[in-house]
């Protein structure tokens, strides 16, 4: 492997900077992001309707190009020929930092492989925002995003977290908050949560307490606006059991205790996550 060394500011070629737009409050916008904004060749937005508005509180005269999650396969060769033409793009998402759940991952990626330099500017994060004023552990935290939807699948992801000692960081519809919490107590238990919503804006509002008090609250008190969840890590981690013997010996163990072979291939297999086709060659030696 041939490391790659990217000298941000020392290359002719076209330049990708990630510019993070206010997620609520205008004024958090930097003066290096409105320059930047201001002196690129072209913008790539995620919504060019929603991002015009602050091109135009700022008076940017930069033309934009959608890019987002249904257009980024056909956009992206378009903009990797902009870039290596010389000029420069900055890409903004709808509010926050681009990629953090958001789209600019796939344009980040193309841009390394073809040696094209990628500058990040720092600026407004709904999730760190949040986190540093939450009263949680402000370290080690775990930013997740968005949770699946459905809740089956929803439970698997949380099931998957329940040892995560560090602080989660998720972010949720204030619609779906409610039943996610519900959800969380049922996996992890009754953990302290923060619910911060509306960040940076005139009713921004920090809701501190256990999952269930925020459940209670919340059945009489709806929520507006969109929501950072944050809920405390796990303090104690369950074991994991160990099993001794090799896979062949552990199903043996079992047919003595009582069990079918058939049965005791699909309980080893389920106890290490395996397929049962491979415990059973195992077992019989295939």
């Amino acid at each position: 492997m041939v490391v790659k060394i990217q000298k941000s500011f020392a290359q002719e070629v076209g330049t990708l900077y990630l510019v993070p737009t206010p997620i609520g409050n205008l004024e958090d916008m930097t003066f290096r992001a409105v320059k930047t904004l201001q002196t690129v060749d072209l913008i790539a937005s995620e919504d060019t309707r929603n991002t015009q508005k602050l091109l135009n509180h700022f008076e940017v005269k930069v033309p934009q190009k959608s890019l987002h999650e249904h257009n980024y396969n056909e956009r992206i060769p378009e903009l990797l020929a902009f870039l290596k033409s010389g000029q420069s793009i900055a890409q903004v998402s709808d509010a926050g930092m681009p990629s953090i759940s958001d789209p600019g991952h796939e344009l980040v990626v193309a841009c390394i492989e073809e040696n094209i330099p990628v500058v990040a500017l720092p600026g407004a994060t709904a999730g760190m925002t949040a986190l540093i004023a939450s009263g949680l552990l402000p370290q080690p935290f775990y930013f997740y995003g968005f949770l699946q939807r459905k809740k089956s699948s929803q439970k698997k992801e949380l099931t998957d977290l329940k040892n995560q000692t560090a602080t989660l960081i998720f972010y949720e519809s204030p619609h779906r908050v409610k039943e996610t919490l519900k959800n969380i107590i049922e996996v992890f238990g009754n953990r302290d949560v923060v619910i911060c919503r509306e960040l940076t804006k005139l009713y921004e509002e920090y809701l501190r307490g256990t999952a269930e008090e925020l459940v209670d609250y919340l059945s009489e008190h709806p929520l507006k606006g969109e929501c950072c969840l944050l809920v405390s890590g796990a303090t104690e981690v369950a074991e994991e059991e160990t099993f001794e013997g090799t896979l062949k010996e552990q199903v043996e163990a079992l047919v003595e205790e009582g069990q079918f072979a058939k049965e005791a291939i699909k309980t080893v297999a389920k106890r290490h996550g395996l397929k049962k086709q491979e415990v059973y060659k195992e077992y019989h030696e295939l």
